[in-house]
């Protein structure tokens, strides 16, 4: 694997950095089918399928990294620079404290569509449903929470926040190039076809559920689902399910933070391969 050396910020290798804050702030058409992956333990994912990588950019400090890393990913034929870091940050248009990016690929990584992530109907199965989850934070965490309780699989509203956005992507710490996700066309019909065709027991989280949580059988098929970070679960999404609960709290205290909520609640049902 050869590493190059950046030595002027109009390079055009540079191009899927430059003005990254301005881009995101234009969501994906500013950069359409590209992702950025940001620190260290995003790009390491992001090595996990080295054929989804654009290019790798770190600065000079970071160059020993760079250097075992590929060669603990097998040196994959990736196009690797080395900025100064004066130059990586002009590009970019901010601080880059971890000296660390990279860019990938969008195809065959959020184009998948829901039975494509679902397991056969006679197998147990846990997947985590999320509706109208538009916080950066929030996408990010509940991703990390799945890849943490062996989630098969996340659905995600139509209006749900980007999991592949810079930010999100940074607080899963990877986990979502690693947990694959579907976003629904029709929310409607897809939550049904869970029910009816897929077999999952439909759990909602929900402030005016029961506070009973077990129960599904652990050999279940469970689609837990979570509602928006305000409003909580629509209409549409309460008749959907099979099920609603709610954690238990102390008085005064009625609701949690949607990730910590998921996984209270998946700690319960999960049927995920946890050691």
């Amino acid at each position: 694997m050869t590493i190059e050396a950046i030595r002027h910020s109009d390079d055009p290798r540079l191009e899927d950095f430059r003005d990254l804050q301005g881009r995101d702030q234009r969501g994906i058409d500013a950069r359409p089918g590209v992702f950025i992956g940001e620190q260290p333990l995003v790009v390491e994912a992001m090595l996990e399928s080295p054929e989804r990588i654009r290019r790798i950019l770190v600065s000079e400090g970071k160059r020993p990294w760079l250097e075992q890393t590929l060669a603990a990913h097998g040196d994959p034929e990736i196009e690797a620079l080395v900025a100064p870091k004066e130059i990586l940050e002009s590009i970019v248009g901010f601080q880059i404290h971890r000296g660390v990016l990279a860019s990938g690929d969008r195809t065959g990584v959020d184009d998948r569509s829901i039975d494509e992530i679902i397991h056969e109907s006679d197998r147990p199965s846990t997947i985590l449903v999320c509706e109208s989850i538009r916080n950066i934070d929030n996408i990010g965490m509940l991703f990390r929470v799945a890849a943490a309780f062996g989630v098969d699989g996340v659905i995600l509203s139509p209006d749900c926040h980007d999991p592949l956005y810079r930010k999100s992507l940074r607080v899963s710490i990877g986990h979502a190039l690693r947990v694959p996700f579907a976003r629904s066309t029709s929310w409607a019909e897809d939550l049904d076809r869970l029910g009816t065709m897929h077999g999952f027991h439909r759990i909602g989280a929900s402030i005016e559920g029961r506070t009973e949580v077990d129960l599904a059988n652990p050999s279940d098929r469970i689609a837990l689902v979570m509602g928006s970070e305000f409003e909580g679960l629509s209409d549409v999404a309460s008749r959907n399910c099979d099920s609603l609960v709610r954690i238990a709290m102390a008085p005064g205290v009625d609701s949690l933070n949607v990730a910590v909520a998921a996984a209270v609640l998946l700690d319960r049902h999960s049927t995920g391969d946890r050691g």
